[in-house]
């Protein structure tokens, strides 16, 4: 069979690397690709957002299953407007996919719903929303509504930071759209972990425990990124609090969309926090995230495209998965200045003497080729992947193959995985 994986990043370079691997493959696209990618796929520079010329390249090239990597396009309606041309295509319709693209529904829907979630104020007036901050509790955490690529939540401390992000994100227009309207929510205390199932409206498949860690520095400071690198499994998250999870917000999440006719088929990902073994929702995605998707598939043993095809099928209940045990971590090196400004162009060295390594796999996502070099394009640039026996031998094997690779101004975390660590001996 045929397939087209939608986006450019190392999550679209991780999940044509898996689905590369199945036997009913006849041939995979791209659109757009990177550098990494093109070894294995054929690229097109189609953007993610213009679905009129995905939609004629899967006809033409007699597509059999698209796979949307980004939410921009998910939240604009690629689904229906494929399904409304006979193609199949794995992933949330438009009405679904608000459950990403507005934070305020998705606040809404778990207060409704009594998923729990931390206590929270929509406001799409600017005044409003600065006098509500005068009677705050602090911290607490001001977000723009809409996508905003993982970057628009800003913590704050008192009144002064409140006000300041409240007019980043309002009238400096920071964010874009994304900012007319505003959540002021309760600040949550805990451990943040991932928790991604599949699901065709239904049922649904929980993938293993993920953590991203989102903040530039090590030590989890400075401002949010799309992620800097990911671990799987996340020990925080016990086979008791996994199992309650299910029962308490991936399963009533699922069944309220559907109550609400915005029945949900694709990724739902929540992104949680952890405290006491309880669990609160932060915020729902409706995609693989990025970058857990890398260490979580180099763990999955099974074929993915029979998952996909299940979900877009709607006879997800038929489908098993077998997971790797062993753990696996991926540390993301980035460009100098990401995520503010940075320079494109620079030349990757090393990449080969990496992925030399033995359970180690480099996932391409801000690159691309320049006269036969592979150069950075991106932020984020690569998501140095790797599997070990323990979490220790995991994150060893990374940051060998991070050493490996180089190119001016390069620039990554030093502690991804600590949390991991620590969680594991504490439970010895």
């Amino acid at each position: 069979m045929k397939v087209l994986v939608i986006g450019g990043g190392g999550r679209e370079h991780a999940l044509v690397w898996k689905i590369s691997q199945s036997p009913m493959i006849e041939e995979i696209y791209c659109a757009p690709g990177n550098a990494g990618i093109a070894q294995i796929a054929r690229c097109e520079s189609i953007g993610v957002l213009d679905i009129e010329k995905l939609a004629e390249f899967a006809l033409k090239n007699e597509v059999d299953l698209t796979v949307v990597g980004p939410e921009l396009p998910l939240t604009m309606g690629i689904v229906d407007y494929f399904e409304s041309l006979g193609l199949k295509i794995c992933g949330p319709g438009k009405d679904a996919s608000e459950l990403e693209g507005s934070k305020a529904f998705a606040k809404n829907l778990m207060k409704k719903y009594r998923i729990p979630t931390g206590e929270y104020e929509v406001f799409s007036d600017y005044v409003q929303a600065k006098n509500y901050l005068k009677e705050a509790s602090y911290p607490c955490v001001v977000k723009a509504d809409g996508l905003a690529a993982g970057k628009g939540v800003i913590i704050v401390s008192d009144r002064v930071e409140g006000d300041a992000a409240v007019e980043l994100i309002m009238k400096k227009k920071s964010f874009g759209k994304a900012g007319d309207r505003i959540i002021i929510e309760e600040y949550l205390e805990g451990e943040e972990a991932s928790f991604l199932a599949f699901t065709d409206g239904k049922f649904l498949l929980p993938l293993p425990t993920s953590q991203d860690h989102k903040p530039i520095y090590d030590g989890d400071r400075g401002p949010n990124t799309g992620g800097m690198g990911a671990y799987s499994p996340a020990p925080v998250i016990t086979d008791a609090l996994h199992q309650k999870i299910m029962e308490e917000i991936m399963i009533p999440t699922v069944r309220a969309m559907d109550a609400e006719e915005k029945k949900f088929k694709g990724i739902i990902y929540a992104g949680l926090m952890i405290k006491d073994e309880k669990a609160k929702v932060l915020e729902f995605n409706i995609r693989f995230g990025d970058p857990e998707t890398q260490p979580l598939l180099l763990r999955m043993k099974s074929d993915l495209i029979p998952v996909l095809l299940s979900i877009a099928e709607e006879r997800l209940s038929r489908v098993k998965i077998e997971w790797d045990q062993h753990p696996s971590v991926c540390v993301v090196m980035a460009s100098r200045g990401y995520p503010g400004n940075y320079e494109k162009g620079k030349e990757i060295l090393g990449l080969e003497d990496a992925e030399k390594l033995y359970g180690v796999k480099v996932f391409h996502a801000g690159t691309a080729l320049n006269g036969g070099r592979t150069v950075t394009s991106g932020g984020r640039v690569l998501g140095v992947t790797a599997t070990g026996k323990g979490i220790d031998e995991a994150i060893d094997l990374a940051y060998q193959a991070v050493k490996k690779i180089s190119w001016e101004g390069a620039c990554y975390r030093r502690d991804i995985g600590k949390k991991a660590q620590t969680e594991a001996r504490i439970k010895i």
